[in-house]
């Protein structure tokens, strides 16, 4: 693995105008939060995927699990409300691939919109890097070609069911650094990753 391999600073305006436009119409921009219990959580995927968009090829992870914080009470800032400590994938892919490495961490969780309508709260998670090392292939998944962690991914908590879930769109992933890997990534390409975690406490969250 090559040292200080990948990253990016962060393009955060861009990131959320992109994500504001794909959320739900009814859903208001929100400036205060109120979340209960909040503390310490922890949060269980069955499966995560990471995604080449140009060639199509996914790299399944199973299963994926973080912990971190939230922030307790009411009149909360949306920005900075949750941070995730830790984070582990299981993943296998074409190239033998023997694990995915998360960098970047504590990774940030800011939350911008509200529908009371569904009890669902939208956002970012920020400051995310991913180092992947095999035999036949070594990538950066980042947000940019740089020196920092600095990638975004779109995310959204209901209350209904306690999920957390990355969605693979309105993010700002790259792949970087590719060597090897048989033109199943491309350096540059477009990454998604997609993911729905089970928070464990179950938080319910509100704005205002």
């Amino acid at each position: 693995m090559r040292a200080g391999l990948g990253a990016v600073v962060l393009a955060g305006t861009a990131v959320l105008a992109v994500y504001l436009g794909a959320g739900s119409p009814v859903a208001a921009t929100a400036t205060t939060w109120t979340v209960r219990p909040g503390g310490s959580i922890t949060a269980a995927a069955a499966k995560a995927t990471l995604t080449d968009t140009t060639t199509g090829v996914p790299l399944r992870c199973s299963p994926a699990r973080m912990s971190g914080t939230l922030k307790t009470g009411s009149g909360l800032p949306g920005t900075g409300v949750g941070a995730i400590a830790t984070a582990a994938f299981q993943c296998a892919g074409p190239f033998g691939w023997p694990k995915l490495t998360t960098r970047g961490l504590p990774w940030r969780l800011t939350l911008v919109s509200y529908d009371a309508g569904t009890g669902v709260s939208r956002g970012t998670l920020g400051h995310l890097k991913f180092v992947l090392m095999g035999p036949a292939c070594t990538a950066v998944v980042n947000g940019a070609n740089g020196t920092a962690a600095g990638g975004v991914v779109a995310v959204r908590y209901a209350n209904a069911t306690g999920k957390l879930k990355i969605l693979p769109g309105g993010g700002n992933l790259h792949w970087w650094h590719v060597s090897g890997c048989a033109g199943l990534v491309g350096n540059g390409d477009p990454a998604t990753l997609s993911a729905a975690f089970a928070v464990s406490p179950p938080q319910t969250i509100t704005s205002p």
